[in-house]
């Protein structure tokens, strides 16, 4: 079985506030993008031994058995008989870069499993299985536009409020530490929330919308600044960093003729 795990943008983040558990409570607006990964999956005629993956595409750094699929698998078979998988990943959503690539491919392949393996797991409790793999992960399993609360893992839908207009996504190539993210943070609540920003005309979020984490990454990778500000030149209504960085995304109100800088680090691009 084949399945394309999207990835997403934040449109805003902030950190609200530290947890007992570790973690950090967030608000955030998750946007699915059809950036995706492919991802297949086989049950091999001979059984026994471990789940295998094969990783082509972008090169992941982590070691293959400790790839959040194969975690996946594993997850799922804790619960459910489901026979060792020889999986395939072929990655184009760059690793490490707020897009959320790798707890999507995770969440495909628990969706697919789910199916083709006829187990009928309602959605909620999908859910709650991805959850353990990542706070995002939960997310993937319906890739619709949401408010994200908790540790991201608290869903309300929100209106497709990019729907019609151009995104253009970058990715500067540089790597952001999100556990040094987070300490750079002073976490607040803010005055208002993102449902509410977002009703307003596009053009106005600039200066209502943020990313808590975008000062950290510029100042550490000062092209992440330059690609935002290039955007803005170039015409785009709003432009923010997604998640912990280092992608940069912006919406336009049609397709921009993007200069030599911009089409140099542009990864993704079209109607949304």
């Amino acid at each position: 079985m084949i399945t394309f795990p999207t990835c997403k943008i934040n449109i805003g983040l902030n950190i609200t506030s530290r947890r007992y558990d570790g973690y950090h409570d967030i608000e955030t607006i998750f946007y699915p993008v059809r950036l995706c990964d492919a991802l297949e999956f086989i049950v091999p005629d001979r059984q026994g031994g471990s789940d295998e993956l094969i990783v082509t595409g972008i090169e992941i750094v982590d070691e293959t058995m400790d790839n959040l699929i194969v975690r996946a698998a594993r997850k799922l078979r804790e619960m459910y008989a489901i026979p060792v998988l020889k999986m395939h990943l072929h990655k184009v959503i760059p690793p490490g870069a707020g897009l959320g690539g790798g707890s999507s491919d995770a969440a495909y392949l628990v969706r697919a499993a789910n199916r083709y393996f006829d187990l009928n797991i309602p959605v909620e409790q999908v859910k709650d299985i991805v959850l353990e793999l990542g706070s995002d992960c939960p997310f993937f399993i319906e890739s619709t536009p949401s408010f994200a609360t908790g540790r991201g893992e608290i869903l309300t839908p929100v209106n497709q409020v990019i729907k019609d207009h151009y995104l253009v996504l970058l990715n500067p190539g540089v790597g952001i530490s999100t556990r040094e993210a987070y300490r750079s943070c002073t976490p607040s609540v803010p005055d208002a929330r993102l449902p509410e920003l977002i009703s307003n005309p596009i053009s106005d979020w600039k200066n209502l919308i943020i990313n808590d984490f975008e000062a950290f990454a510029v100042d550490r990778h000062p092209l992440i600044g330059q690609l935002k500000d290039e955007l803005y030149r170039q015409g785009a209504l709003f432009s923010l960093m997604s998640g912990s960085g280092s992608s940069v995304f912006g919406i336009f109100g049609q397709k921009p003729c993007l200069n030599n800088l911009l089409q140099q680090y542009t990864i993704w691009e079209g109607m949304m």
